[in-house]
């Protein structure tokens, strides 16, 4: 899709963070805006700063997680603007960062409802309406540039790697059938964005969260990678550049990703798992004995 002007685009996770980043693009592309999110204050105070300076906007509070919610968000696009075709799945949450076997059930319930089935139920209502209308239409799915090297992030690592796979699927599925939708999945680095706070909208009570000791360290050098890494509007600059050129794959920080994608690959090749230490590819090739 190269032509953004008086199209419409549907955003989940609108209300902030690279969400609100893509809708301030969209509101500056001239497209009509059908924003979403489960926080209704903030998605209705971007919805009045948008149509104030003139955007075209229809604001929807959206849980993700629940089918019927996504489907009267569809209804609601196509009653208001009469098509959609451009859908960024960008709603997500981070989770305890633990141990796989720590996490609570509710924390395993909250982040696949939201980073998975979020995706895939946007999958499900749109995708057949934008194969109905025979227009160009781009599918956007937000996973995560750690769902490309090895994983570190519990429970949301695990989401995004699923949602990389998803996409793929889509991607082929769309192919075969000589689709004129495109289908990509963004994979951030770090991102100055509030992702460390998702506890915010927990829907359950606070005390089934983990509190992980031994994870402390390692989540407060994320929170601060995070608040170091790429402005919202940055990382979107870039994610335009790969819809206009129809990528399937849209990183941030792409020449940097490279050695840690090339590393795992390597280790998939020979079957052997990550070394101690070694994040990044080397010169030489992995043997097939595991050697380096």
């Amino acid at each position: 899709m190269k032509v953004f002007k008086g199209k419409t685009v549907v955003i989940t996770g609108a209300a902030s963070g690279i969400g609100r980043a893509i809708a301030e693009r969209c509101a500056r592309a001239e497209m009509k805006i059908v924003l979403a999110d489960i926080e209704e204050a903030p998605l209705l105070a971007l919805a009045e700063e948008l149509r104030a300076k003139g955007a075209d906007i229809l604001a929807v509070r959206t849980d993700v997680s629940k089918l019927l919610d996504m489907e009267k968000l569809a209804q609601r696009a196509i009653d208001t603007f009469g098509k959609v075709h451009l859908l960024f799945n960008n709603a997500g949450v981070i989770g305890a960062f633990t141990s796989l076997w720590k996490s609570t059930m509710e924390d395993w319930e909250w982040v696949i409802s939201v980073n998975l089935y979020g995706v895939i139920h946007g999958v499900r209502v749109f995708v057949p309406i934008m194969l109905a209308q025979e227009d160009d239409c781009h599918v956007v799915n937000t996973a995560s540039l750690g769902a490309l090297v090895y994983a570190q992030g519990g429970l949301y690592s695990v989401t995004k790697h699923a949602v990389v796979g998803l996409s793929e699927t889509l991607y082929r599925e769309l192919l075969k059938k000589k689709s004129r939708i495109k289908v990509s999945v963004f994979c951030p680095a770090f991102v100055n964005t509030r992702i460390q706070d998702s506890y915010r909208n927990y829907p359950f009570a606070k005390e089934t969260i983990c509190i992980d000791e031994d994870y402390k360290k390692l989540e407060q050098t994320r929170g601060q990678a995070v608040q170091q890494g790429l402005e919202p509007e940055e990382a979107v600059d870039i994610l335009f550049r790969g819809i206009e050129e129809e990528n399937l794959y849209i990183l941030t920080n792409y020449e940097e990703a490279k050695p840690m994608i090339q590393y795992r690959m390597e280790c998939i090749q020979v079957g052997k798992g990550p070394q101690p230490g070694r994040r990044r590819a080397q010169n030489r090739p992995l043997h097939g004995n595991g050697k380096q």
